[in-house]
């Protein structure tokens, strides 16, 4: 499941696609945040079995290496290269950590490192915060196709202790209430059938063959599971009432800046959902 969900964020299939999730992702951070960007240290706060966020690195500091000057380039531009921010940082945690799959992601970026303890994101450990507040960094946390699994009670938890210990977060979701969040499950349900030869000669799951077409288990749960998620994905106006209610003083949830929207990868109906909030340039 996990790896099927993980494959629906980073496959990229020319023609059908524009792009894969997870360069969108990397995409609408470098945009929304711009030069700031180099301020942050990125943390996955529900990282499952390591999700997009391993992928987000790689494109988000892939196109922020392009965008240096050659050694080839002017003496100033070279020098400018030379000083330039180091790679952005990404932190990968969850209430119930992967620590083997996540040291494999780890192992193949210095940028990647994640956090081998429990980590439960309506309660972090100051440690884990201010460890990388010493270091001159803000607190950017992450929810990948995670924050349509909690309650409000729990979502209001979790956005309370947001604002008042992060700098900034992110919610990204590959489903929405609507017809076409409900087809682009059912596609991911055929798209589960096709790849299962992959999972299990590439990934080494041969018993994804047997849960896909001997018991066809695995494409009923990834296409009712997505169903459920559709159901209860919010929208940006309910998340900004959850921050309104979330038990933060009203002055201070005014001193946060939301954004959203939606970017298509599948025409009709791919589409990654989208919520940023910042703290505002006057409050920063």
């Amino acid at each position: 499941m996990q790896a099927a969900l993980t494959a629906a964020w980073t496959t990229y299939i020319p023609l059908l696609q524009s792009s894969s999730p997870a360069r969108i992702v990397a995409h609408l951070l470098s945009r929304q945040l711009g030069p700031t960007i180099h301020n942050y240290t990125f943390i996955d706060f529900c990282a499952g079995g390591g999700g997009p966020t391993p992928s987000i690195e790689k494109h988000l500091n892939a196109a922020i290496t392009s965008s240096l000057p050659s050694p080839a380039s002017s003496s100033a531009n070279y020098a400018a290269a030379a000083t330039a921010p180091p790679p952005v940082q990404f932190v990968l945690t969850d209430l119930h950590p992967h620590v083997e799959l996540w040291s494999s992601a780890a192992a193949a970026s210095p940028n990647l490192t994640y956090v081998k303890e429990s980590v439960d994101a309506s309660n972090v450990s100051p440690d884990l915060i201010n460890d990388h507040k010493k270091k001159g960094k803000k607190v950017f946390r992450l929810f990948n196709l995670a924050f349509h699994h909690f309650d409000d009670v729990l979502a209001k938890r979790i956005l309370k202790n947001t604002l008042e210990t992060s700098d900034g977060f992110g919610i990204f979701e590959l489903q929405d209430r609507s017809l076409a969040g409900f087809l682009a499950c059912c596609l991911f349900g055929l798209g589960a059938m096709v790849m299962a030869p992959y999972y299990a000669f590439v990934w080494g799951a041969p018993m994804a063959l047997v849960w896909t077409y001997l018991i066809p288990a695995l494409p009923a749960v990834l296409v009712f599971d997505g169903w459920m998620s559709c159901l209860r994905t919010r929208t940006p106006e309910e998340i900004k009432e959850l921050l309104r209610n979330c038990g933060v003083a009203q002055e201070e949830v005014r001193k946060w800046e939301m954004k959203s929207g939606r970017e298509r990868f599948i025409p009709g109906v791919g589409y990654v959902n989208w919520v940023i909030v910042t703290k505002k340039a006057s409050q920063e």
